[in-house]
């Protein structure tokens, strides 16, 4: 699925590929976040000029997909704990900011709350994960990463596209992700790294908005 968003600048093309997997191509820039190999043959994609990835687990942090798209000018931003297990790029803390060419890159908060891999320990452990909020020309871009609802969204809309999780037990449930999407108001809403979306019912759910 791609589509294509005029800006005060360039246009920008957002291509879904599958799973948490994304690609941004804005003018002759290609963005790529948290490229994964299970889902998509990324020997034929874009080579990336930069790559987001959003926490250290092995469906979001894939070192033979990055490896696919990676050229020596590759930028790479992730979570610390990312970037420490691939061994290069920038790692940004939540809440951190930085400047890539005409964006601005702002690592947001993504964890669990209620979900737990077992008692106490959730499945997406605060601080260790980041979502991305991404600024260009016109456009703010949020993608939410591997979390749930959380206090920490509630300062970040409205936003024109979004991207969240809808999969139980790892990120929201339905009733989760509505609440999510009225919170941060995208004018369009991608769902995302989820196991089956009933895009009709969303779309009943959140009228205001344009689900992708």
């Amino acid at each position: 699925m791609t589509d294509t968003y005029p800006t005060t600048d360039k246009t920008l093309e957002v291509t879904y590929i599958g799973h948490a997997s994304v690609m941004f191509r804005y003018g002759d820039e290609i963005i790529h976040v948290d490229p994964y190999g299970d889902i998509a043959d990324y020997s034929g994609l874009p080579k990336a000029d930069l790559i987001l990835i959003t926490h250290h687990h092995g469906d979001h942090l894939d070192s033979f997909a990055i490896a696919d798209i990676e050229k020596p000018s590759t930028q790479i931003i992730g979570s610390p704990l990312a970037i420490r297990e691939l061994g290069r790029g920038q790692a940004l803390k939540n809440g951190e900011e930085t400047a890539w060419n005409e964006f601005r890159i702002r690592a947001t908060a993504a964890y669990n709350r209620i979900a737990m891999r077992s008692p106490g320990v959730p499945f997406h452990i605060k601080g260790e994960g980041n979502g991305y909020l991404l600024e260009v020309a016109n456009l703010r871009i949020y993608i939410a990463g591997d979390t749930e609802l959380i206090p920490e969204m509630e300062k970040l809309g409205p936003v024109d596209i979004a991207f969240l999780p809808k999969n139980l037990p790892y990120t929201m449930s339905d009733q989760m992700f509505v609440e999510t999407a009225r919170l941060i108001r995208p004018t369009y809403l991608y769902p995302y790294h989820y196991f089956e979306v009933d895009r009709e019912t969303l779309q009943k759910a959140l009228p205001a908005i344009r689900i992708r």
